[in-house]
């Protein structure tokens, strides 16, 4: 994370972020209840889960709140 940012959204903000590190948990719920009913290990899921492949940091506008990939405010950074 050395690059600059600057919100796609407002346009001027290249200051203020909050960046918003992704945990993933898996989980098997009941259908009925909602309750979790097991927790996996990232490398012990069942045959039918498939695994978490979204991104790990996601980025939040301090200035007008908009939540996107770290790539999109890259880009957006990159740019003059």
């Amino acid at each position: 994370m050395t690059t600059p940012y600057r919100c796609p959204n407002c346009k001027t903000n290249r200051s203020r972020f909050n960046l918003i590190k992704q945990i993933p948990l898996a989980v098997k719920m009941d259908p009925q209840t909602g309750n979790i009913m097991e927790e996996y290990a990232q490398d012990e899921l069942s045959p039918f889960h498939t695994p978490y492949n979204g991104p790990d940091v996601k980025v939040q506008c301090a200035a007008c709140g908009l939540i996107e990939d770290e790539k999109t405010f890259v880009k957006f950074g990159e740019m003059k």
